[in-house]
Protein backbone atom coordinates (compact mmCIF):
# COMPACT_ATOMS: atom_id res chain seq x y z
CA UNK A 1 0.00 0.00 0.00
CA UNK A 2 1.48 3.38 -0.98
CA UNK A 3 1.73 6.43 1.34
CA UNK A 4 1.04 10.15 0.59
CA UNK A 5 3.43 13.02 1.25
CA UNK A 6 2.09 15.99 3.21
CA UNK A 7 0.83 18.84 1.09
CA UNK A 8 0.74 16.82 -2.18
CA UNK A 9 -2.53 16.50 -4.07
CA UNK A 10 -4.25 13.13 -3.65
CA UNK A 11 -3.99 10.61 -6.42
CA UNK A 12 -7.29 9.28 -7.85
CA UNK A 13 -6.26 5.68 -7.18
CA UNK A 14 -5.52 6.52 -3.59
CA UNK A 15 -9.00 7.87 -3.11
CA UNK A 16 -10.54 4.69 -4.38
CA UNK A 17 -8.39 2.55 -2.15
CA UNK A 18 -9.22 4.68 0.85
CA UNK A 19 -12.95 4.39 0.20
CA UNK A 20 -12.62 0.62 -0.18
CA UNK A 21 -10.72 0.42 3.09
CA UNK A 22 -13.40 2.43 4.84
CA UNK A 23 -16.14 0.15 3.51
CA UNK A 24 -14.27 -2.92 4.63
CA UNK A 25 -13.82 -1.47 8.15
CA UNK A 26 -17.50 -0.65 8.35
CA UNK A 27 -18.36 -4.21 7.32
CA UNK A 28 -16.13 -5.62 10.02
CA UNK A 29 -17.70 -3.38 12.67
CA UNK A 30 -21.16 -4.55 11.58
CA UNK A 31 -20.12 -8.22 11.80
CA UNK A 32 -18.65 -7.70 15.28
CA UNK A 33 -21.76 -5.90 16.46
CA UNK A 34 -24.06 -8.61 15.28
CA UNK A 35 -21.88 -11.33 16.78
CA UNK A 36 -21.91 -9.63 20.22
CA UNK A 37 -25.66 -9.09 20.10
CA UNK A 38 -26.90 -12.48 19.05
CA UNK A 39 -24.26 -14.78 20.53
CA UNK A 40 -23.35 -15.36 24.18
CA UNK A 41 -19.73 -16.31 23.57
CA UNK A 42 -16.92 -14.03 22.61
CA UNK A 43 -16.84 -12.83 19.05
CA UNK A 44 -14.68 -14.76 16.67
CA UNK A 45 -11.52 -13.16 15.46
CA UNK A 46 -11.69 -12.72 11.73
CA UNK A 47 -8.56 -11.98 9.84
CA UNK A 48 -9.32 -9.90 6.83
CA UNK A 49 -6.66 -9.19 4.31
CA UNK A 50 -6.92 -6.02 2.36
CA UNK A 51 -5.93 -5.88 -1.25
CA UNK A 52 -5.32 -2.97 -3.39
CA UNK A 53 -7.67 -4.52 -5.92
CA UNK A 54 -10.56 -6.94 -5.33
CA UNK A 55 -9.82 -10.65 -5.98
CA UNK A 56 -10.90 -12.11 -9.31
CA UNK A 57 -14.19 -14.01 -9.32
CA UNK A 58 -13.98 -17.78 -8.84
CA UNK A 59 -15.01 -19.86 -11.84
CA UNK A 60 -18.32 -21.62 -11.50
CA UNK A 61 -17.95 -25.39 -11.76
CA UNK A 62 -21.00 -27.08 -13.13
CA UNK A 63 -22.06 -30.21 -11.25
CA UNK A 64 -22.28 -33.32 -13.44
CA UNK A 65 -25.76 -34.37 -14.24
CA UNK A 66 -26.82 -37.79 -12.90
CA UNK A 67 -27.14 -40.51 -15.55
CA UNK A 68 -30.63 -41.23 -16.73
CA UNK A 69 -32.30 -44.20 -15.03
CA UNK A 70 -31.93 -47.55 -16.73
CA UNK A 71 -35.24 -48.84 -17.89
CA UNK A 72 -35.38 -52.63 -18.09
CA UNK A 73 -37.15 -53.86 -21.16
CA UNK A 74 -40.26 -55.77 -20.33
CA UNK A 75 -40.38 -59.33 -21.72
CA UNK A 76 -42.68 -59.86 -24.59
CA UNK A 77 -45.60 -62.13 -23.84
CA UNK A 78 -45.20 -65.64 -25.21
CA UNK A 79 -47.48 -66.38 -28.10
CA UNK A 80 -50.16 -68.89 -27.39
CA UNK A 81 -49.55 -72.24 -29.01
CA UNK A 82 -52.66 -73.87 -30.23
CA UNK A 83 -52.78 -77.63 -29.85
CA UNK A 84 -53.54 -79.51 -33.03
CA UNK A 85 -56.80 -81.36 -33.02
CA UNK A 86 -56.55 -85.00 -32.05
CA UNK A 87 -56.86 -87.39 -34.95
CA UNK A 88 -58.52 -90.68 -34.28
CA UNK A 89 -56.32 -93.51 -35.59
CA UNK A 90 -58.01 -96.43 -37.24
CA UNK A 91 -58.04 -99.62 -35.21
CA UNK A 92 -55.59 -102.34 -36.23
CA UNK A 93 -57.24 -105.42 -37.63
CA UNK A 94 -57.04 -108.39 -35.30
CA UNK A 95 -54.78 -111.21 -36.57
CA UNK A 96 -56.53 -114.27 -37.69
CA UNK A 97 -55.88 -117.36 -35.57
CA UNK A 98 -53.43 -119.78 -37.14
CA UNK A 99 -54.79 -123.22 -37.89
CA UNK A 100 -53.47 -125.90 -35.57
CA UNK A 101 -50.84 -128.11 -37.15
CA UNK A 102 -51.71 -131.75 -37.22
CA UNK A 103 -49.23 -134.01 -35.41
CA UNK A 104 -47.00 -136.01 -37.76
CA UNK A 105 -47.75 -139.62 -38.19
CA UNK A 106 -45.54 -141.96 -36.17
CA UNK A 107 -43.24 -144.37 -37.95
CA UNK A 108 -43.41 -147.39 -35.66
CA UNK A 109 -40.83 -149.38 -37.60
CA UNK A 110 -38.30 -146.54 -37.41
CA UNK A 111 -38.86 -146.16 -33.68
CA UNK A 112 -38.33 -149.89 -33.18
CA UNK A 113 -35.02 -149.75 -35.05
CA UNK A 114 -33.90 -146.82 -32.87
CA UNK A 115 -34.70 -148.74 -29.69
CA UNK A 116 -32.81 -151.80 -30.91
CA UNK A 117 -29.78 -149.68 -31.84
CA UNK A 118 -29.77 -147.96 -28.44
CA UNK A 119 -29.96 -151.34 -26.67
CA UNK A 120 -27.08 -152.66 -28.77
CA UNK A 121 -24.91 -149.62 -27.98
CA UNK A 122 -25.68 -150.02 -24.28
CA UNK A 123 -24.56 -153.65 -24.39
CA UNK A 124 -21.34 -152.70 -26.17
CA UNK A 125 -20.59 -149.99 -23.60
CA UNK A 126 -21.26 -152.43 -20.77
CA UNK A 127 -18.93 -155.00 -22.32
CA UNK A 128 -16.19 -152.38 -22.78
CA UNK A 129 -16.59 -151.27 -19.18
CA UNK A 130 -16.31 -154.81 -17.87
CA UNK A 131 -13.26 -155.47 -20.05
CA UNK A 132 -11.59 -152.28 -18.80
CA UNK A 133 -12.28 -153.23 -15.18
CA UNK A 134 -10.87 -156.70 -15.79
CA UNK A 135 -7.68 -155.28 -17.32
CA UNK A 136 -7.26 -152.90 -14.38
CA UNK A 137 -7.74 -155.79 -11.94
CA UNK A 138 -5.14 -157.90 -13.74
CA UNK A 139 -2.73 -154.95 -13.81
CA UNK A 140 -3.18 -154.40 -10.05
CA UNK A 141 -2.66 -158.07 -9.34
CA UNK A 142 0.48 -158.13 -11.46
CA UNK A 143 1.78 -154.98 -9.76
CA UNK A 144 1.09 -156.50 -6.35
CA UNK A 145 2.80 -159.72 -7.31
CA UNK A 146 5.78 -157.82 -8.72
CA UNK A 147 6.09 -155.64 -5.62
CA UNK A 148 5.91 -158.75 -3.39
CA UNK A 149 8.56 -160.50 -5.47
CA UNK A 150 10.80 -157.42 -5.33
CA UNK A 151 10.29 -157.19 -1.58
CA UNK A 152 11.18 -160.88 -1.20
CA UNK A 153 14.31 -160.43 -3.33
CA UNK A 154 15.39 -157.36 -1.30
CA UNK A 155 14.76 -159.30 1.91
CA UNK A 156 17.17 -161.97 0.69
CA UNK A 157 19.77 -159.33 -0.11
CA UNK A 158 19.36 -157.61 3.28
CA UNK A 159 19.51 -160.95 5.08
CA UNK A 160 22.82 -161.78 3.44
CA UNK A 161 24.23 -158.31 4.16
CA UNK A 162 23.07 -158.31 7.80
CA UNK A 163 24.91 -161.59 8.34
CA UNK A 164 28.16 -159.80 7.47
CA UNK A 165 27.54 -156.64 9.59
CA UNK A 166 29.79 -156.47 12.61
CA UNK A 167 27.96 -154.15 15.05
CA UNK A 168 29.91 -151.99 17.49
CA UNK A 169 28.92 -152.31 21.10
CA UNK A 170 27.85 -148.71 21.73
CA UNK A 171 24.94 -148.00 19.31
CA UNK A 172 22.25 -145.90 21.01
CA UNK A 173 18.63 -146.37 19.91
CA UNK A 174 17.66 -147.91 16.57
CA UNK A 175 19.15 -145.65 13.85
CA UNK A 176 18.29 -146.17 10.19
CA UNK A 177 20.80 -146.03 7.35
CA UNK A 178 19.77 -145.92 3.66
CA UNK A 179 22.14 -146.95 0.86
CA UNK A 180 21.74 -146.73 -2.94
CA UNK A 181 23.32 -149.85 -4.42
CA UNK A 182 24.19 -150.36 -8.11
CA UNK A 183 24.38 -154.01 -9.22
CA UNK A 184 25.79 -155.76 -12.24
CA UNK A 185 23.64 -158.38 -14.03
CA UNK A 186 25.70 -161.04 -12.24
CA UNK A 187 24.80 -159.64 -8.84
CA UNK A 188 28.17 -158.02 -8.18
CA UNK A 189 28.03 -154.72 -6.23
CA UNK A 190 29.32 -151.94 -8.45
CA UNK A 191 28.80 -148.98 -6.12
CA UNK A 192 27.26 -148.45 -2.68
CA UNK A 193 26.44 -144.80 -1.89
CA UNK A 194 25.06 -143.66 1.44
CA UNK A 195 21.90 -141.58 0.96
CA UNK A 196 20.90 -141.16 4.62
CA UNK A 197 23.18 -141.49 7.57
CA UNK A 198 22.05 -143.16 10.76
CA UNK A 199 23.83 -140.54 12.79
CA UNK A 200 26.35 -143.11 13.99
CA UNK A 201 29.49 -143.24 11.87
CA UNK A 202 30.53 -146.65 13.19
CA UNK A 203 27.27 -148.29 12.16
CA UNK A 204 27.34 -146.65 8.68
CA UNK A 205 30.87 -147.94 8.07
CA UNK A 206 29.91 -151.43 9.23
CA UNK A 207 26.98 -151.55 6.79
CA UNK A 208 29.13 -150.33 3.89
CA UNK A 209 31.82 -152.95 4.59
CA UNK A 210 29.15 -155.64 4.79
CA UNK A 211 27.74 -154.57 1.40
CA UNK A 212 31.06 -154.93 -0.34
CA UNK A 213 31.81 -158.19 1.50
CA UNK A 214 28.43 -159.74 0.53
CA UNK A 215 29.07 -159.32 -3.21
CA UNK A 216 27.78 -161.02 -5.30
CA UNK A 217 24.25 -160.55 -4.01
CA UNK A 218 21.49 -163.08 -4.71
CA UNK A 219 19.49 -162.64 -7.93
CA UNK A 220 15.66 -162.80 -8.15
CA UNK A 221 13.97 -166.02 -9.23
CA UNK A 222 12.26 -164.12 -12.07
CA UNK A 223 15.05 -162.44 -14.02
CA UNK A 224 12.55 -159.84 -15.35
CA UNK A 225 12.41 -158.39 -11.81
CA UNK A 226 16.12 -157.60 -11.79
CA UNK A 227 16.90 -153.93 -11.08
CA UNK A 228 20.28 -152.32 -11.28
CA UNK A 229 19.43 -149.60 -8.76
CA UNK A 230 18.29 -150.72 -5.32
CA UNK A 231 17.40 -148.76 -2.20
CA UNK A 232 18.32 -150.75 0.92
CA UNK A 233 17.41 -149.74 4.49
CA UNK A 234 19.20 -151.10 7.53
CA UNK A 235 18.46 -150.92 11.27
CA UNK A 236 20.47 -152.59 14.05
CA UNK A 237 17.36 -154.17 15.60
CA UNK A 238 16.26 -155.80 12.31
CA UNK A 239 18.87 -158.47 12.74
Amino acid sequence: MSTLAYGSPPHPALGRSASLSALVHLGLLAVLFLGVRFQSHAPAVVNVELWDTPPPPQPVVEQPKPPPPVVKPQPEPEPEVKKPPEIALPEKPKPKPKPKAEPPKRDLAFEKRLREQAALEEKQLDAQRKERELRELIARQQADARSKALAAWQDKIRAKIRGNIILPQDIPGNPEAIFDVTLLPTGEVLTARKRKSSGHAGYDDAVERALMKSSPLPLPDDRSLFQRQLELKFRPQDR
